[in-house]
């Protein structure tokens, strides 16, 4: 893989999603649970410390949940100075079913299960939000963050928050953003200079050596 560093006036936003923070194997949905990067998720971080140390990033944000500045201050160790921390990029509130798995769910709320499969983007889990309510949360602090910051940026989201901000810059319908593929710890570059922002790579994944599934 040949990352390269800035190759335009505006440079390039190097998107992340941050690393594994599974505490098992169940298939949940997980949205604003503040859980820390389990032992892959940091071994993940460290990979793309050593793959990224020599790109010179002008600033970096990342949302203000516990495994997105985790895998920042990883990445950036020695360089924490340049990372903020926002509340804007924070993943998709689930509401009541925060931390539930999804096979209960389809169990307990067919009806509402199938809903957000079938219209990801005006469904709202109860007391939580839909995906067009992350867009439009999200989208204005990825305007800010592009259109003021040259040089390289490094943001580092969340899986929903990525896949909301790749729909926005691809102007896909959002109801299709579970077709684009955010692995834990994936890396999204995004390039800019003088027109419209280009999406140059989706979910390049890091190389941890270790099983899909392998929480500890």
């Amino acid at each position: 893989m040949n990352i390269a560093g800035d190759r335009s006036p505006s440079g390039r936003i190097f998107l992340m999603r941050h690393g594994d923070s599974r505490k098992d194997c169940v298939k949940r949905y997980i949205g604003q649970s503040d859980d820390p990067l389990n032992d892959r998720g940091r071994a993940q971080a460290e990979w793309w410390r050593a793959k990224l140390s020599s790109i010179r990033f002008s600033r970096v944000f990342c949302s203000n949940l516990a495994r997105s500045m985790q895998t920042s201050g990883i990445i950036m160790a020695g360089r924490e100075n340049l990372v903020t921390p926002l509340e804007g990029l924070r993943e998709i509130s689930m509401g009541d079913w925060e931390g539930l798995a999804m096979a209960d769910v389809r169990a307990r709320q067919p009806a509402e299960y199938t809903e957000r499969g079938m219209n990801p983007d005006s469904h709202r889990p109860p007391g939580g939000e839909s995906f067009a309510d992350l867009l439009n949360r999200v989208v204005p602090v990825f305007r800010d963050i592009s259109g003021r910051e040259e040089g390289t940026v490094l943001v580092v989201g969340h899986a929903g928050v990525n896949r909301a901000i790749l729909s926005h810059v691809l102007g896909m319908p959002l109801q299709n953003l579970f077709l684009i593929g955010q692995d834990y710890c994936c890396l999204n570059i995004l390039g800019r200079g003088g027109g419209p922002i280009r999406v140059d790579a989706v979910n390049l994944p890091p190389f941890d050596g270790l099983a899909e599934c392998s929480v500890t």
